[in-house]
């Protein structure tokens, strides 16, 4: 059974295939059109459909539409209700509406050859967890979704037997932690549906002294898990939590878009973390102890709060804590396709967050040759990569394929060498970032508890580590103003150059970890493309780019 799974209506539109239960393909449209995001997450933009990605899908696998046995919606217009009784001020929330029920037909003009009728709409929140608990290494599980919103709610509470949903609860708006992450996210001057992961960052340079008066409008309570919002009918229970529109402005004024920082800022974005942490907590201890599970399973745009996810591996009382690598909406193309794959086929886990499109040795000269580009092919391109790291140069990582998610996982990386504390400022000046946000440590995966005290293996860099006192000094670049780190794991058998690359490194310098931010500048797409590589080196002030077996030098490119 092939299952083309589509997320387009809010942000972050994405295709997915899962054929026979396995995960073949999938890809975020913003790689292929070079707009972050894909979208803003406007009503009037609903009705963009992440074509290419989805074609490129079906190319990799070689089918065609006409060869689909389904597409899966993520999101199903008939369980939605006007905003104005969901408590939500969207004068035009009927056009996204109007847009997803007229999905089907616009699906079949974007792939010629498709039958209409074979469009699914799944549930939104059920697309979530499908992307989480039977994609994770776990078949029975608890699994939590909490986002923005959904068709008229924000959050599920679920439970997965031999992968199989049964829903527990669910939260229905206008209560939702997303919404009041992304209210925070635009009073504090950034862009909302974008730049949450910004506010957290900026949370570890404050006091939480706004708490108590942002308890008043957000925290766990009793009167959730009503069922049936999700389309599935849960079946009750105390999953839920109040979270309701904060008068920002009276606690501290606004940050104006790229305006400077204040500690009353950095303060508020600490209450609100705080906030958040202590109510997915109490939702997961309750889901802990009405399921009885040792393993969660997370998903839904909060999932992609590394801090939180921390504090539910240490306090929620579960002994294993998945995290959808692409947790937020992009995700869901995954999970609808493996919601109705799942209906008629054995899923099998997630095996990688390394979906996306890839390029041969020969298709890279190719690209080389055409661009007029000085390069080199070294016996060891390993080595060549961890002897310019170890100068202190920054090295541009392109290899295998592309990363599914908003993670760079050593395929579409920059590197650098963490020993020194400017690294941090020299690579925020090259990808144009604010220069509060951190960079994140790769280690090897038998190495990091010598280095790290938190979830382990963690290959998908969406925890955040307590970084060993003895340490710091030693790799002060990765070591954020709490004293923690977001690392990735690197697992020998899974990534072997990248771990060539790591060992090569510390034969220079001594240290076992090297620094891994995304390949791209503020503002833009995650680099996914050979052109989308050169074009990077060509702009910013890398020293190497790494193009798989090649290796291009700026001294040469730009003599």
């Amino acid at each position: 059974m092939h299952v083309l799974g589509i997320n387009a209506l809010f942000h972050d539109p994405a295709a997915a295939l899962v054929s026979d239960g396995k995960v073949v393909a999938a890809a975020e449209e913003e790689r292929f059109s070079r707009r972050k995001h894909g979208k803003r997450p406007l009503p009037f933009s609903a009705w963009e459909l992440p074509e290419q990605s989805a074609r490129w899908c079906l190319e990799h696998a070689g089918l065609t539409p006409a060869d689909l046995d389904a597409v899966a919606y993520s999101y199903d217009p008939a369980l939605a209700r006007p905003a104005e009784h969901m408590g939500l001020d969207d004068p035009w929330d009927h056009l996204r509406q109007e847009y997803a029920r007229r999905a089907p037909g616009f699906l079949a003009e974007a792939l010629p050859g498709l039958d209409p009728a074979k469009v699914r709409f799944v549930a939104h929140h059920v697309a979530h967890a499908a992307s989480a608990g039977p994609m994770s290494p776990y078949p029975d599980c608890a699994v939590l979704v909490l986002d923005g919103r959904g068709e008229c709610g924000s959050h599920l509470a679920g439970r997965y037997t031999n992968r199989e949903l049964a829903v527990l609860g669910t939260q229905q708006l206008p209560d939702s932690l997303g919404l009041f992450y992304e209210d925070l996210t635009q009073h504090l001057g950034f862009l909302r549906s974008s730049d949450e992961f910004k506010v957290m960052a900026l949370a570890s340079y404050g006091t939480p002294r706004f708490a108590d008066r942002l308890r008043a409008y957000v925290h766990a309570d009793g009167t959730g898990g009503t069922g049936g919002t999700d389309g599935t009918g849960g079946t009750g229970g105390a999953h839920g939590f109040r979270a309701r529109p904060v008068p920002w402005a009276e606690l501290v004024p606004p940050r104006p878009p790229g305006g400077d920082w204040s500690r009353d800022h950095a303060d508020l974005a600490a209450s609100a973390q705080l906030c958040l942490e202590e109510t997915v907590l109490a939702l997961a201890r309750r889901l802990r102890e009405h399921t009885g599970e040792d393993a969660l399973a997370l998903a839904g745009g909060v999932a992609l709060n590394c801090v939180a996810n921390t504090r539910l591996w240490r306090e929620s009382g579960f002994r294993h804590v998945w995290v959808q690598p692409a947790a937020g909406d992009a995700g869901t193309a995954l999970g609808a396709a493996a919601h109705v794959a799942g209906q008629k086929d054995t899923l099998e886990p997630m095996p990688t967050a390394a979906l996306g499109r890839g390029w041969s040795d020969d298709e890279l000269r190719a690209w080389l040759e055409r661009a007029a580009v000085p390069y080199e092919e070294p016996a060891d391109i390993a080595e060549t990569a961890a002897e310019a790291l170890a100068a202190d140069g920054i090295v541009a990582w392109f290899q295998g394929r592309a990363e599914y998610g908003p993670r760079a996982l050593g395929h579409r990386s920059l590197l650098a060498h963490p020993g020194h504390a400017a690294n941090v400022e020299r690579l925020n000046a090259v990808k144009g970032r604010e220069e509060f946000r951190p960079v994140a440590p790769m280690v090897l995966a038998e190495r990091a508890a010598e280095l790290f005290d938190g979830p382990l293996p963690s290959p998908h860099m969406l925890f955040v580590h307590d970084v060993a006192a003895d340490w710091r000094a030693r790799i002060p670049a990765v070591v954020h103003v709490d004293g923690t780190a977001r690392i990735q794991t690197v697992d020998r058998a899974e990534e072997p150059l990248v771990a060539r690359v790591i060992d090569g490194f510390e034969r220079r310098t001594g240290l076992p970890v090297v620094v891994n931010t995304s390949l791209n500048t503020a503002g833009r797409p995650m680099v996914d493309d050979p052109r989308d590589a050169l074009e990077c080196f060509g702009s910013a002030p890398v020293d190497l780019l790494v193009l798989g077996p090649f290796a291009i030098r700026r001294r040469k490119a730009f003599a």
